[in-house]
């Protein structure tokens, strides 16, 4: 098993997350996502898409899109519940949470937004209405779905626990913070998300992002 991934993407910690509670042993292959490493034929043989992860297993069978990566590897295990909510969870993270705080952090850290501008006052704000929502069901339920900790809970901690790299304030949201702190408890937690590189900023980058 090979993962293609990126070690500042939170969407390439998702899967390292769930792999590591796992234990399952695979192959790293990093990405230079910011160094052209995507841009290349090569890497569109993989995925036309030109994003990270992809995982490869078996050898020459290649799956993209982190949340279609967790539901694979969760397969029979206690990380995929017979629960629909858990596919509800994981539909809204990309939809809803990338777009807002995941966008925002990745926009200001690498100085493609200012704080100030209309789009990331339009980010921000958007990403407050996610973190309601989120408070609102996790006042009711330890973990987003099933009975238990799940994939749901690891695709939407992905960006969520670096919102305040976003500077967003998550003091308002009790149970949101309570709920990280389980998530963070669980076993074979571990967290290798690393920080943007220099790289990564714009002007000096060569991505699908430039």
């Amino acid at each position: 098993m090979k993962l293609f991934d990126y070690a500042a993407s939170a969407n390439c910690y998702k899967v390292r997350l769930l792999l590591a509670q796992l234990g399952v042993e695979y192959e790293r292959v990093a990405v230079d996502i910011f160094g052209g490493d995507t841009l290349t034929d090569d890497f569109a043989a993989i995925n036309p898409a030109r994003t990270t992860p992809v995982l490869e297993d078996p050898p020459g069978t290649f799956l993209q899109e982190s949340n279609a990566i967790l539901l694979q590897l969760a397969r029979g295990t206690r990380y995929l519940p017979d629960d629909p909510q858990v596919y509800r969870w994981l539909f809204y993270e990309q939809a809803d949470v990338v777009p807002t705080m995941g966008g925002l952090r990745f926009r200001l850290i690498t100085g493609r937004l200012r704080p100030d501008d209309p789009d990331a006052r339009r980010r921000r704000a958007a990403s407050y209405e996610v973190l309601e929502l989120l408070d609102g069901h996790l006042a009711r339920r330890a973990f987003f779905a099933g009975d238990g900790y799940s994939i749901a809970d690891i695709g939407i901690f992905g960006y969520v626990h670096v919102a305040h790299e976003a500077g967003l304030d998550l003091e308002p949201y009790m149970s949101v913070r309570s709920w990280l702190g389980r998530v963070e408890q669980q076993p074979g937690y571990m967290n290798d998300l690393a920080p943007y590189p220099p790289n990564a900023r714009a002007g000096a980058s060569r991505s699908i992002y430039d």
